[in-house]
């Protein structure tokens, strides 16, 4: 007996170790509390002529890590058009059964408001209207007791599914996830005068370009943020009827910003990660289809460093009806290493619904020099790098390899004109419907051509280039860089080709303006004697880099390589501690394309508000 006291005690111990038992007598024994039930929120959507954001907006809600039993939703659809109502009404009945609640209020009619000058225009029976609609959804919050309420634009795209977690653990009142646009815009104010109106701050560019990381306070927010119902001061937040000491403009957002201050409430933006994207909003004569292309725009760029924002498989989204914008034929070229880039590329393409024909890119890392002697190759003599006075890399040689290609198969199929993608490019607003009034206007003229840039970087910024009489946004190309987008005509692939740069190679973007006469350098273009190239460039510029030098996640396949001649040495300068990353901020804010509408994120500018 008494050896088995021990092995006794280890069985009470066991017995009385488990998660369930604290206590020797069983009335002391107690088991974990059970986790809370997620918080109650109501998102509260808000819908005007929308149809063509819709898909996108609601596809990112249905993504969000928030579980959809604790999920209400309230959505309106308020004076639209188009096919607003309808894609919501079948959207709700094919989701409500996901919800914990649906609450919708539709309006058929009218569709516009009588002083209104358009449906762009932000009239004071508008503002009114949508100041009651938003009181409405907050009323419903707080009579479902709701924890949290979720304001969202219709055309305000979440891509992290993340947002309502990492806002919650904000801790705030009221806080909104910084959204980022393709100019200075967001959604948020640093600054506001004693009349309620906007007021540029030094914070702003900081905090907007993520300079400075955090929960900012801020006199302003609007369009997508989150109200914590829970807190005693939210319960005199109100959009309508505004406080009866409101002088302000009469506006949904700054009278609601007027109503937080007068209730101590902080408003706060938050910028720790990316949440989301939303579009720069357009002037007021701005039709639905200007809206439209501009909502498309913040699609290609969510894709430039995210995944795409695929629509909602609940709603009906038109199909894609890709053409070649009028040309014989759009060429991509692509490595085959690069998959990711080609199929971002073949993404955004069929999204602006253009066709094209993929182009395998020569990989120059690939070729050995029985490869290279095979071709004909020769390098310019006397050719240096004019940054690093090294010669011709591989990947350079790559490159000119896959345009000599392009040019080739023009000329082969006596095509007219064709367009030139690179894979590494993104976009500009509106991008196939100015290039195509270019081409227009530019064919009405008469006027002859051979090469026009869509994107390039100038490298002559003392003086201005010269515009072509008659044809909106065309100059006459001065010595420029980059070949990631170009237009091409038959006789223009003849010329290059019948300049045999094969036996005279240097890199494709030195190459072309020794061809229209523009390098500036004689020991380069005393090699080609007939540089009769008939070069323009789109100006502001149609397309521009993913990434400029120096930037996260920039890659170059032609100056990040070896030698073309020599395997054994490799060819790294293209970094942040080159000599060309020191010596290019000199042409950076020229080479760079000028927006076609609204500031870029390099300046602060009114698109803030």
């Amino acid at each position: 007996m008494m050896a088995a006291g021990p092995w006794a005690l280890l069985l009470l111990l066991a017995l009385g170790s488990g998660p369930g038992a604290r206590g020797y007598f069983p009335e002391e024994r107690w088991n974990p509390e059970s986790p809370l039930l997620p918080p109650r929120v109501t998102v509260a959507l808000l819908a005007r002529n929308a149809a063509h954001a819709l898909p996108s907006t609601l596809g990112a809600l249905e993504r969000l890590r928030h579980p959809k039993e604790r999920t209400a939703l309230w959505v309106a659809v308020d004076h639209s058009v188009d096919n607003t109502t309808a894609l919501l009404r079948e959207w709700l009945l094919r989701v409500r059964g996901l919800y914990h609640r649906v609450e919708w209020r539709p309006l058929e009619e009218p569709t516009s408001y009588p002083d209104e000058e358009g449906p762009k225009h932000w009239s004071p029976m508008r503002y009114e209207h949508v100041m009651k609609l938003r009181q409405a959804a907050l009323e419903a919050a707080r009579a479902a007791w709701s924890d949290y309420l979720l304001f969202l634009d219709a055309d305000n795209v979440l891509t992290n599914p993340d947002t309502l977690g990492l806002l919650m653990a904000e801790n705030k009142t009221l806080v909104a996830p910084m959204l980022d646009s393709r100019a200075a815009y967001s959604n948020f104010w640093c600054g506001m005068t004693a009349q309620g109106y906007y007021r540029r701050t030094p914070l702003y560019l900081p905090v907007r370009r993520r300079e400075r990381r955090g929960c900012f306070a801020v006199p302003m927010v609007h369009s997508t943020f989150l109200l914590d119902l829970r807190r005693t001061a939210a319960a005199a937040l109100r959009f309508h009827p505004p406080n009866p000491h409101y002088t302000w403009p009469f506006d949904d957002i700054i009278a609601f910003a007027f109503a937080c201050r007068q209730a101590e409430v902080q408003m706060f933006i938050c910028n720790r990660e990316v949440y989301g994207f939303l579009p720069v909003p357009l002037r007021s004569h701005s039709t639905l289809q200007d809206e439209a292309e501009s909502f498309l725009h913040v699609l290609l760029e969510i894709m430039v460093k995210n995944p795409p924002a695929e629509p909602s498989p609940h709603v009906w989204v038109p199909p894609k009806v890709p053409d070649k914008m009028g040309f014989d034929e759009v060429f991509l070229i692509n490595l085959r290493r690069r998959t990711e880039r080609r199929a971002r590329m073949l993404r955004t393409l069929q999204e602006q619904e253009i066709s094209c024909t993929v182009v395998e890119a020569v990989d120059g890392k690939a070729m050995n020099s029985s490869e290279v002697e095979a071709l004909g190759i020769r390098m310019l003599p006397g050719y240096r790098d004019p940054y690093h006075g090294r010669p011709l890399t591989k990947g350079e040689l790559g490159c000119f390899l896959s345009h000599y290609r392009v040019w080739q198969e023009i000329a082969a199929r006596g095509l007219r004109k064709s367009v030139v993608f690179e894979d590494d490019l993104r976009f500009e607003i509106f991008f196939k419907r100015r290039l195509m009034t270019l081409m227009q206007e530019l064919e009405a003229e008469g006027i002859p051509w051979d090469l026009i840039y869509i994107g390039r970087k100038r490298m002559q910024v003392e003086r201005p280039e010269k515009a072509v009489p008659r044809v909106r946004n065309l100059v006459e190309a001065d010595y420029s860089y980059w070949t990631l987008g170009y237009i091409l005509s038959l006789r223009g692939a003849r010329k290059l080709l019948a300049a045999e740069p094969l036996g005279k190679m240097l890199p494709v973007d030195e190459f072309l303006p020794v061809m229209f006469d523009k390098h500036p350098l004689t020991e380069y273009t005393k090699h080609f004697p007939k540089r009769d190239l008939v070069a323009f460039s789109a100006e502001p510029l149609l397309v521009f880099p993913t990434h400029y030098t120096g930037e996260d996640g920039y890659v170059s396949d032609t100056e990040t390589s070896v030698l073309w001649d020599d395997e054994a040495t490799a060819t790294d300068w293209d970094r942040s501690r080159s000599q060309k990353m020191r010596e290019q901020p000199e042409l950076r804010r020229e080479a760079r394309n000028s927006d076609v509408l609204q500031s870029p994120l390099t300046s602060a500018a009114r698109d803030e508000l």
